[in-house]
């Protein structure tokens, strides 16, 4: 049965548009393949550590030839690695932290990143299809005022495809901070829109992804 790898990196537990919409997708999926494999990492709730020096050097040192040190860090280093080369498609939840990732979903990146088996030429995981909701405070459309400060779908489109050859679509919901912030309030229709066409995008991405999967 096709297996889901399910990420999500916002800090918040509740009120997160991120979850939300990750979670609409997952319900899609589940749905089509009840008996498929979910691997779920919440990076907020057990984030993996940063990359160090053990685990960079462990990636480029030959498996006998590693210290203790080493083989300790690249063993977490292997297990988030199968975990993408494992799965037939990829769910990733991320909001913008002052304009870009949160760094629990860098540290991941570090880790899955190597240079020679999931990234270079020949990426291990080339062509699973990754689907990036990438909620933001406000607006950083093309046009708006701040799209030159956009730098969550800008690098994640580059890490994601340039690095490890996948293929990504992003869904976009934006002004998830009407509602909050006072200054913001007349943008929180925007938001309930924004919000509900993400929704939509999410269940109809997992329905196509769950049938490309099952062919």
């Amino acid at each position: 049965m096709p297996t889901l790898l399910h990420i999500d990196s916002s800090a918040l537990a509740d009120g997160s548009v991120s979850r939300e919409v990750t979670a609409a997708f997952l319900a899609a999926w589940q749905a089509e393949h009840p008996d498929g494999t979910v691997i779920r990492r919440d990076l907020a709730a057990e984030p993996v550590p940063h990359l160090d020096a053990h685990g960079i050097a462990a990636g480029f040192t030959p498996a006998e030839a590693r210290t203790a040190e080493q083989s300790d860090a690249f063993a977490l280093r292997e297990q988030l690695m199968v975990e993408l080369e494992s799965a037939d498609a990829v769910l990733i939840g991320t909001p913008m932290y002052n304009f870009t990732i949160p760094s629990t979903l860098k540290a991941w990146l570090d880790h899955v990143i190597l240079m020679g088996r999931t990234a270079g030429e020949e990426p291990s995981a080339k062509g699973t299809p990754v689907t990036v909701v990438a909620s933001r405070g406000g607006s950083y459309a093309p046009g708006a005022p701040r799209e030159p400060y956009e730098f969550v779908t800008t690098y994640l489109e580059k890490v994601l495809t340039g690095m490890l050859g996948l293929e990504v679509d992003f869904i976009v919901p934006e002004f998830t901070l009407a509602a909050s912030v006072p200054a913001m309030a007349d943008f929180i229709p925007a938001a309930a829109e924004s919000k509900a066409r993400a929704l939509e995008q999410a269940v109809r991405r997992a329905k196509e992804l769950a049938g490309r999967a099952a062919v």
